[in-house]
């Protein structure tokens, strides 16, 4: 990797943001921030720009741009707000790769016009290709831009991948954690509260992703982005429960071959191996010693009482617009239940009921997911009213 990576970071104060200035901050010589944006958080937006001095940030909410821009005033920092503003920023000419890890259906419209002006895409916002992911995976194949996945489990296929690109896949099998209610019944999850299900065993993450993981949602919806990432029809994509996290992933070759990459679980390794690919850059993080974990253990997933997984793996066989409904209400459900309105068991019924009302479109436009996307929220928003 010859000279520096100027990088856009989209959702720099959240979990992967935060993690991938450590990886910047690591490694002087080969990464230069270019932009920060967050959507609420400008007190540490703030003190991100004076530590790394980017050419831009911006502020998602216009209501803070005085703050923002106030304390850099002193800077040679331009100050942007809004969401037009963070579409913008990602098409500039400086900007090199651009790191998505927005929260949610959020990233899309960004995510798409980054691919549209060539760059290339560092993805951590899975909801991109969960909403969209044929007009998303189509622009790029048109525009000739990489999209290297960030989550650990697709990045684990993608690593496993490399010098194999020319051999087909028989299949992918995403490792998950299995959460904190891993092996608990119906009745136990009944009554389970918000802070039980933000004790993930393994993995710090933001609060929409860890309930997601709980639920066994993240998974489903991983499994969506694995279908566009690696072009694979959902029979190739199977899920096994891995409590320790320490398989990140496998492939299984035509040759009944697998390959599988491992690791700690430390989100800043596939955020670097994103940022740097082809080359892997020396890092000091902590290394994995075989002797620490002597049992490596594997089970299926509960699908009839994580029934989240089975309603992602439906969307996918539907196809359409199915999947852009279940992000829509599953965001919706898990806002509400973070909210105490609702309670775990709920976030798969509201998630199944606005699944069955929304109309489908079997070759949805950019307009018809926005559509979609604004139905759905709606539907469930109303759905949660009528129960509360």
């Amino acid at each position: 990797m010859s000279g520096k990576k100027h990088v856009a970071i989209l959702g720099s104060t959240g979990s992967i943001g935060k993690q991938t200035l450590e990886v910047i901050q690591a490694h002087p010589g080969k990464f230069e921030v270019e932009v920060l944006t967050a959507q609420n958080n400008a007190e540490l937006l703030i003190e991100q720009a004076l530590q790394f001095q980017p050419n831009c940030v911006v502020i998602g909410n216009e209501a803070l741009y005085a703050t923002v821009k106030d304390a850099l005033s002193a800077q040679d920092i331009k100050v942007y707000a809004g969401e037009k503003a963070l579409s913008d920023v990602v098409t500039m000419d400086t900007v090199d790769i651009v790191l998505t890890a927005l929260v949610g259906y959020s990233g899309l419209i960004p995510t798409l016009k980054a691919v549209d002006a060539g760059k290339p895409i560092a993805l951590a916002n899975k909801e991109t290709l969960v909403v969209a992911g044929e007009l998303v995976t189509q622009l790029a194949s048109e525009k000739g831009v990489n999209i290297y996945p960030v989550d650990s489990e697709h990045s684990a296929i993608f690593q496993c991948l490399v010098g194999e690109f020319h051999n087909p896949i028989e299949k992918i099998i995403l490792t998950a954690s299995g959460g904190p209610f891993r092996g608990k019944d119906r009745e136990y999850l009944k009554t389970v509260t918000k802070a039980q299900a933000l004790k993930h065993p393994n993995w710090d993450m933001g609060a929409k992703i860890t309930i997601d993981s709980a639920s066994l949602m993240n998974k489903g919806l991983e499994v969506i982005e694995a279908k566009w990432l690696f072009g694979l029809d959902a029979n190739q994509i199977e899920v096994v429960v891995h409590p320790q996290s320490i398989i990140h992933s496998l492939i299984q070759f035509e040759d009944g071959s697998i390959k599988a990459q491992l690791g700690l679980p430390d989100m800043r390794i596939p955020i670097q191996f994103a940022l740097s690919y082809p080359e892997r850059l020396k890092a000091d993080f902590p290394r994995f010693d075989f002797t620490n974990y002597p049992n490596l253990t594997f089970e299926k997933p509960d699908m009839t009482t994580f029934r989240n997984l089975g309603l992602a793996f439906a969307a996918l066989e539907k196809g359409g617009n199915a999947p852009c409904v279940l992000n829509a209400a599953n965001e919706i459900a898990v806002a509400s239940f973070l909210r105490d309105e609702i309670g775990f068991l709920e976030m798969s019924d509201l998630i199944e009921q606005t699944l069955e009302k929304v109309d489908f479109v079997a070759h949805p436009s950019l307009e018809d997911y926005v559509q979609t996307d604004r139905i759905a929220r709606k539907l469930t928003e109303e759905s949660i009213k009528s129960k509360v």
